[in-house]
């Protein structure tokens, strides 16, 4: 159910452009012949002795490894690494390096260790950069219990693993995902003229836009029916397993706010987008918001701000569209319910296959705008997910779907899904308010590495 590609106003938004990420790094490890002329600035110089891991590990070899991974793993993501390219091994070089990021102020740091008698060498850097840090200590190249104040470091996602390059790409995506967001621009679109217009969010330092929703009305009200619209209506129409209770116009009506969308967003240079829209009759943007959270931009219902930044959030830190709900509980059962009438049918990415889907009316209909009721695929792992802002928390909870109940005899809204919350005692303890937002796929990790590098407190069940 993609947009159009053309040069119309059912083509993507396109986003703000915006500078990368910036991640300095290094590896640490002595070459081999510093070792052997007894140099190495460790206790073991004296015996030309090779710590873990060894003299078979071949670093070297390890670092170029490590290097076309990384190259691989920021394809497509806003950053740029600038790693050292030789080992530092010395500490008069390891001065020199944290000299130069006073001057640089990276983004972010990744540092990885292949030697065991260098951890103590990188405790300085954790100690005096302010920033997010990726540690990547190699399994072997530690003896015993890997250091407390790796472990516990704040700030620190400390990777201690067998080429865990899954590891290391929740990192990487988490710096993306935060340089993003700073840099992008949300519209709140509310029924009041807002006061004040402009604001930044502390925690992303993301700028946010309000403006009226007269505003959205005139725009929705000047939008022409086109041939190319009415397409994108038919297409819907017949892509859906079944079309419950809804005129023709209906669908028009829906590509018509879309439309809207797509322009107030353009004018006012947002990347992402929130409408109080509860009461727009005719003009309600549920499709443009499926549409549009499918393809990664993130839409937001009811003027909800945490909503919005999760779905930004989730954009960027897990490439998926989520669908933002409001929560129920069967208590019978320890069972988490999700409903309402935005879920884009993108589950698994803007180029992954659709979810099936049924259109039918919002429940609350005045009148019956169309929504999309989303078949969520039985057995899939998913992520319920919220950010609190001014909380600084992140919530994410691993589950499994159990399918989408029929309505009757649930309720709800157009789109409804049950789910099993990973060993929750009790389900209704995750409650965090209205509007969290649940993600096809297991992305609690993803989560709790944000939330580790950028000093957020996690509830999960991880």
């Amino acid at each position: 159910m993609g947009c159009a590609t053309s040069s119309s106003h059912l083509a993507r938004v396109a986003p703000r452009a915006k500078r990368p990420g910036i991640i300095r790094g290094a590896f640490f490890y002595p070459p081999a012949q510093v070792v052997l002329e007894g140099k190495c600035e460790d206790s073991w110089s004296p015996h030309q002795w090779f710590t873990w891991p060894g003299n078979q590990f071949q670093p070297e070899a390890q670092q170029a490894r490590f290097m076309e991974k990384l190259s691989g793993m920021i394809r497509g993501l806003d950053l740029r690494l600038e790693i050292e390219p030789m080992a530092l091994y010395t500490d008069e070089g390891i001065r020199a390096f944290m000299r130069s990021l006073e001057a640089s102020r990276p983004d972010a740091l990744l540092l990885v260790n292949f030697w065991n008698s260098f951890s103590p060498k990188l405790r300085p850097i954790l100690e005096a950069y302010p920033g997010p840090i990726i540690l990547y200590h190699a399994l072997g190249a530690n003896h015993q219990l890997p250091p407390a104040y790796f472990r516990d470091a704040p700030r620190v996602q400390y990777i201690h693993s067998v080429e865990n390059w899954a590891a290391l790409e929740r990192g990487l995506r988490s710096v993306h995902a935060k340089t993003r967001l700073s840099q992008s621009r949300l519209l709140r679109v509310s029924g009041q003229s807002p006061t004040p217009p402009d604001a930044t969010e502390s925690f992303f330092r993301l700028s946010i836009h309000s403006v009226p929703a007269a505003e959205f009305n005139t725009l929705y009200d000047e939008v022409a029916v086109t041939e190319e619209m009415q397409a994108l209506a038919g297409r819907i129409r017949r892509r859906a397993r079944r079309v419950m209770d809804l005129k023709d116009e209906a669908a028009l009506d829906a590509v018509r706010a879309h439309v809207a969308v797509q322009r107030i967003m353009e004018r006012h240079e947002a990347d992402a987008i929130t409408i109080e829209c509860l009461f727009l009759k005719h003009r309600k943007p549920c499709l443009s918001f499926a549409l549009n959270n499918g393809n990664l931009i993130a839409c937001g219902c009811e003027n909800h701000l945490d909503a919005t930044l999760t779905l930004m959030l989730g954009a960027s830190l897990f490439g998926r569209g989520g669908f933002q709900h409001n929560p129920e509980f069967d208590t019978e059962n320890n069972q988490y319910f999700a409903s309402h009438c935005t879920c884009t049918t993108r589950l698994h990415g803007p180029t992954e296959p659709e979810a099936p889907y049924m259109l039918r009316p919002f429940f609350h209909q005045m009148p019956k705008t169309m929504a999309l009721d989303v078949q969520w695929p039985t057995g899939e792992a998913v992520t319920l997910c919220k950010y609190q802002t001014g909380k600084n928390t992140l919530d994410a909870w691993r589950g499994t779907v159990i399918g989408s109940p029929t309505s009757p005899p649930t309720g709800g809204c157009a789109t409804r899904v049950l789910v099993q919350l990973d060993g929750v005692a009790d389900v209704c303890s995750v409650y965090s308010g209205p509007h969290p937002v649940l993600y096809c796929g297991d992305f609690a990790r993803h989560a709790r590495d944000f939330a580790r590098l950028y000093g957020l407190e996690l509830r999960s069940n991880l």
